[in-house]
């Protein structure tokens, strides 16, 4: 059983703790306002985007004067998984959540016989896939410098993603994120982005209403590339508000668990204490009577 100089000392740990898991918590939901109002800011442009671009797809077909960006390079053996955590961790599963979707896909691809390449975005993702599939990486994207995501950041991923498809490393790339619905709601999501892929529930413009200039195929040549760039910042706006709903509703269940135990802990200390006076009560009145 332990002491009464254990159990206060616990009890005064644990408040410490709480104090910073209030903290935490705190600094998050400041976040969180900022990081939401970005990811649905972009999710209109992107959803637009992705329409006119749909509707172009769709009246040029799978032609040979198609960019290769949209038809592909006829084969999907060498498969590119790009995964998109946090750098930091005390978010609850979402780190965990986004590396599981992506460890099951690849887990798919290669009993298919595909041949599978791993691209992580934060360190959490790395560190996660590291042990099973770390025989796989061919790049890693650090971010942990950058205090707010930018459309430069999610730029030079996709020049990277872009340069490897040129040289021939792979044929299809899949991004992995989390779509941010509520604090305690976040979804991992799958989106292939080369070949360009129509994203679900998006409808296509309709190409008969619009006479284009230059033709179909010059402006998708210029739009696929900005089209992987796009996809990958409103992911990594998507990742931003979901980790810090994540850490928030993460922070507060830290918070409500430290305050049960502090009330269970002060409890058996009380009960130690007092059963440390009534002994002593007892040895006084023993030796009274002996007298």
């Amino acid at each position: 059983m332990p002491s009464l100089k254990d159990l206060k000392n616990r009890i005064e740990s644990v408040k410490s703790t709480r104090k910073i898991t209030k903290a935490m918590q705190m600094v998050a939901a400041a976040k969180l306002r900022r990081a939401q109002d970005a990811a649905e800011a972009a999710r209109p442009y992107a959803d637009r985007f992705n329409a006119v671009m749909a509707g172009l797809a769709a009246s040029v077909g799978d032609s040979d004067s198609a960019p290769v960006l949209l038809r592909g390079t006829g084969d999907d053996q060498t498969q590119l998984l790009v995964v998109l955590t946090a750098e930091r961790g005390l978010c609850g599963g979402f780190n965990a959540n986004i590396a599981k979707l992506a460890r099951t896909s690849a887990q798919e691809l290669s009993d298919q016989g595909k041949t599978v390449k791993i691209l992580t975005v934060g360190k959490k993702g790395r560190d996660a896939l590291r042990r099973d599939w770390g025989d796989h990486f061919i790049g890693h994207v650090d971010l942990s410098e950058v205090k707010h995501v930018a459309y430069e950041n999610a730029r030079e991923i996709a020049r990277d993603i872009l340069g490897r498809f040129d040289a021939g490393e792979f044929d299809v790339a899949t991004i992995f994120y989390s779509e941010f619905v509520n604090v305690v709601t976040q979804n991992p999501k799958a989106h292939q982005v080369i070949p360009f892929e129509v994203p679900e529930g998006t409808e296509a413009e309709g190409g008969t209403l619009y006479d284009y200039e230059p033709g179909e195929e010059e402006i998708l040549a210029d739009l696929l590339p900005r089209g992987v760039a796009t996809a990958i910042f409103a992911a990594l706006l998507e990742n931003g508000a979901s980790e810090q709903g994540a850490r928030m509703s993460a922070m507060d269940n830290a918070t409500r668990n430290a305050g049960e135990m502090i009330d269970k802990l002060t409890i058996e200390y009380n009960r130690s204490r007092q059963a440390v006076i009534t002994n002593e009560l007892i040895e006084i009145i023993s030796g009274a009577e002996a007298l």
